[in-house]
């Protein structure tokens, strides 16, 4: 395994983390769950990402009566607040009510004392944000966290945010989460600059784009893949347009080129901007994961670069 700085703080991330939405705590067993996270950590991978709305808690949850097999200082262990956890009017959003509150039970959930990343899952254009800036800093100061960042934020707010913070003399953010594969690139533009000019690192969700980027849907949808499930086949499917998997296909030659899966292609090409911290994957099993970390051995070189390059924007 590969670390990487998390932005300009003093923690280091490995450049492929492991994640638990969709999975641990819904559809994958608590046995097998253990299995994932054992081969992650025991490979190198020390970030763990999760969130209180995955499955209501219920991964948080799994991941605490996981972790407690494991030295609790060897695991960069990250959670979000932010979405409605209940009818409760004040059970939402990023008042100081919610976070506090919000905080405490992933705390209890988790089994731990503190959380080394703590992040807002969206903006909340409801609070304002010096509201937001003094809560984390507090949680801070308690040592209930450690760092704090946000996800899926825009690059005025990621910029309005840092610079209310540094007036206010009070803890930045650490970290920006944003979704990011060879099918969507909207940070390039102006996020990825602004989180390198003002020291957030970059963990990126959905590098696979759902498993498209696995090559898995180049023939149709498998009768036993996510696309199939009533709950969210909508989401993936209206990715699985005509024009992505031809991409996809053309990509996948590339990746068989290399000798390498079209997933480790996807993944170390995420992994070719510096900026880029940490990759998140989802795993239901252990060789997805075994299989998904070589891909930072993988360096692309220009002519491949291009050649993808060339696909992507067709």
């Amino acid at each position: 395994m590969k670390y990487r700085r998390l932005g300009k703080s003093g923690i280091k991330v490995s450049e492929i983390s492991l994640g638990s939405w969709l999975t641990y705590g819904k559809s994958v067993d608590n046995d097998l769950a253990y299995q994932c996270v054992k081969t992650a950590i025991d490979n190198g991978i020390n970030l763990i990402d999760t969130a209180d709305i995955y499955n209501y808690g219920q991964s948080e949850i799994v991941l605490g009566e996981i972790l407690k097999n494991f030295k609790r200082s060897d695991i960069v262990l990250a959670t979000k607040t932010f979405f409605p956890m209940s009818q409760n009017i004040n059970d939402r959003g990023l008042s100081r009510k919610h976070i506090i509150e919000s905080c405490n039970k992933s705390l209890k959930r988790l089994q731990t004392d503190y959380i080394d990343l703590y992040q807002c899952h969206r903006f909340d254009y409801e609070i304002e944000i010096e509201e937001l800036i003094s809560t984390m800093d507090d949680l801070v100061k308690m040592g209930k966290i450690l760092y704090w960042g946000v996800s899926e934020w825009s690059a005025l707010q990621i910029c309005d945010t840092v610079h209310t913070a540094k007036y206010l003399n009070k803890t930045k953010p650490s970290s920006n989460q944003p979704v990011y594969n060879m099918l969507n690139r909207y940070i390039e533009d102006e996020i990825i600059p602004l989180c390198k000019r003002d020291g957030l690192g970059l963990i990126v969700f959905s590098p696979l784009a759902e498993g498209i980027l696995t090559g898995k849907y180049n023939n149709g949808i498998p009768q036993d893949s996510r696309a199939n499930k009533n709950n969210i086949n909508m989401f993936i499917k209206n990715k699985l347009t005509e024009e992505n998997i031809n991409k996809v296909r053309k990509l996948t030659n590339i990746a068989n080129e290399l000798g390498v899966t079209m997933s480790q292609l996807a993944l170390s090409w995420c992994l070719r901007k510096e900026e880029i911290t940490s990759t998140i994957i989802g795993a239901s099993n252990p060789n997805q994961i075994l299989e998904n970390i070589k891909a930072v051995d993988i360096e692309l070189d220009n002519s491949v670069l291009n050649t993808i390059e060339d696909i992507l924007e067709e």
